[in-house]
């Protein structure tokens, strides 16, 4: 692999999908989740530095489209990103994403990226890093909802938590069979399962991952037993959730970035002043994690603009390395700032 020469300032170096795919395969899946995940922790250890907001959402009867912006005062970044549950019947992705980086010194952009599979890679990444700190030793995993993310999921929690068994269980049987099968030769026991009960049996971990835009229960309250560790991944929006309110009454609840979980993860069914903990205070070592074996841990994961920075950072320093990434020439760049004009005509 000869890499290409890193661009211009009048070009910006663009990962397409093709060559994102040529990535994973180049450092391998599980590598790329382990990297992500130390570049997610090494940012949230320093999460006072970052413009932090909400995200920016236009919700339908359909779906979502949201913008993701961060900014740690060097580099600006966003994330574009749209989840739409129908488009699986239509033959299209749930979700589909791009993201930008850029210059905070000149506003420039820096690199521009297809974020559909790095949104997959960082929101497993993202997962099993907050099981690292937070649930229980343990080698079982059940992963109820089995579409787009489930094998990432399973892969990172292999490869940063140690889990040796997926117990996989989705409404749709096709779904379960398209996981099993492309986990199969991965070093994971991968059990199918008739129902989320026979899937949680033995579980350390629990990870729900399911699409529907609604107000689901796919765990209800006599399902949870002590000391397990719940990796909430569905619900992620306003008016979708996956949990009974009866968990998390009794759970101890991790998030990301508390205004935006408030509004669209889990703990949207519950008061506004409800105690949670962030995630970055417990890599910081200011807030405690896990405090007894019998303790329910719940990370009400919605996906923070912090974790795109992070993947989005990490690809960039990947380029050199590779070369896999095209040149867009999508910067104006007159040899006279003031003479954009006569930039067109001499284009003649």
């Amino acid at each position: 692999m000869t890499p290409n020469a890193l661009p211009t300032r009048n070009l910006v170096p663009f990962v397409s999908v093709d060559k994102m795919m040529k990535l994973v395969l180049h450092l391998g899946v599980e590598r790329m989740m382990q990297d992500i995940a130390a570049e997610v922790e090494a940012d949230f250890l320093r999460w006072p530095q970052f413009d932090k907001t909400p995200r920016i959402a236009s919700h339908s009867d359909v779906g979502v489209i949201e913008l993701m912006p961060t900014s740690d005062g060097q580099t600006y970044g966003f994330k574009y990103v749209n989840g739409h549950p129908a488009n699986m019947k239509k033959g299209l992705q749930t979700v589909t994403a791009f993201g930008l980086l850029a210059d905070v010194a000149t506003g420039y952009p820096v690199l521009l990226s297809e974020m559909t599979i790095l949104t997959a890679l960082r929101t497993a990444a993202t997962s099993a890093l907050a099981a690292k700190w937070l649930a229980p030793e343990t080698a079982t995993m059940a992963l109820i909802g089995n579409g787009a993310q489930a094998e990432f999921q399973a892969l990172a929690f292999k490869a940063i938590c140690g889990i040796r068994e997926v117990r996989l269980y989705d409404i749709d049987p096709v779904a379960t069979a398209k996981c099993r099968a492309n986990l199969a030769g991965r070093g994971l026991t991968v059990t199918p399962c008739h129902n989320p009960e026979e899937a949680i049996l033995g579980a350390g971990i629990i990870t729900t991952v399911t699409a529907d835009k609604a107000n689901a229960t796919i765990l209800t309250d006599n399902m949870v037993g002590a000391g397990v560790h719940i990796n909430g991944v569905g619900g992620d929006c306003p008016g979708k959730t996956e949990l009974h309110r009866d968990i998390l009454l009794r759970a101890a609840i991790f998030v990301e970035y508390p205004p935006q979980t408030r509004v669209e993860g889990e703990i949207q069914q519950l008061a506004p002043d409800h105690p949670v903990t962030e995630l970055w205070q417990v890599m910081a070592g200011t807030a405690a994690g896990r405090t007894s074996a019998d303790q329910v841990t719940l990370f009400d994961s919605v996906g923070f603009a912090i974790e795109d920075f992070s993947a989005l950072r990490y690809i960039r320093g990947k380029l050199s390395e590779t070369g896999l990434f095209d040149n867009l020439d999508m910067i104006a760049d007159p040899d006279d700032p003031r003479d954009l004009f006569g930039m067109i005509l001499r284009a003649a």
